[in-house]
């Protein structure tokens, strides 16, 4: 593919308003940060969408593939694109927010998705980094679903730690600087001791930007952890 930008979203499932509820306005920022995200990639007007976000293995995901709200008190499906064929509910959630945030968009343009496995290696992101960007020569906007530590309190999911705000500094820095190294370079093991649903999505676009080739720079246009979980959103874009 001609990979032309990439943006960097969080997918909690209460950025959509209706599972959050009354608590909806809480993410308002959030959510419009992730929807200026989602214009620029259309501003780089590519010909395709490309979702990356973490799964339970790495899979290709076809077009009509859906996944489900229901888990988080939601009977809903979000498609990952309209079109006429069956496809299946089988949508990781960092992939069904993905979606979800593209469909806010009203874009037509077509969109596909591929997960990679939470505990995937930094080699094996990577290399699949570059067999994205080595596909075909359809100019390509990337997505990349990933949360940051989710320890950042003693209300955190993973309680409080105190190297979680250190390492999502560091990424924060990774991102603004479109700093592949940096982002190839986090460690696995503690990527998973703060519960971090980023790490591997956040390298396999290092691998793709590094495949691709040029310039880039990058812009971080949020940071916040409202509930002791890192939420970065970030822009790629070549310089």
């Amino acid at each position: 593919m001609s990979l032309v930008a990439a943006a960097v979203c969080p997918h909690p499932p209460l950025l959509v308003p209706e599972v959050a509820g009354a608590a909806a306005g809480e993410l308002d920022d959030l959510r419009a940060a992730c929807d200026a995200a989602v214009a620029r990639l259309l501003d780089a007007r590519p010909e395709q969408l490309l979702l990356i976000g973490s799964g339970p293995r790495t899979t290709r995901f076809r077009p009509a593939d859906h996944g489900s709200l229901r888990p988080y008190g939601l009977d809903r499906y979000i498609r990952l694109w309209k079109v006429n064929c069956a496809g299946g509910p089988h949508l990781p959630l960092s992939l069904t927010i993905g979606a979800w945030l593209v469909g806010r968009s009203g874009t037509d343009l077509p969109r596909f998705a591929h997960s990679v496995a939470v505990d995937a290696t930094p080699d094996e992101c990577a290399r699949l980094g570059a067999e994205l960007a080595d596909a075909d020569g359809a100019r390509t906007a990337l997505l990349v679903l990933g949360d940051g530590s989710a320890c950042r309190g003693q209300k955190a999911p993973g309680y409080d730690d105190p190297r979680a705000q250190p390492y999502d500094d560091g990424v924060a820095l990774a991102l603004a600087g479109a700093d592949t190294a940096a982002l190839r370079g986090l460690d696995p093991g503690l990527s998973a001791q703060l519960r971090v649903a980023g790490r591997a999505p956040w390298q396999v676009l290092a691998g793709a930007v590094r495949a691709a080739g040029g310039d880039w720079r990058g812009e971080l246009t949020h940071h916040t952890a409202p509930y002791g979980v890192a939420y970065l959103v970030a822009s790629w874009e070549r310089a």
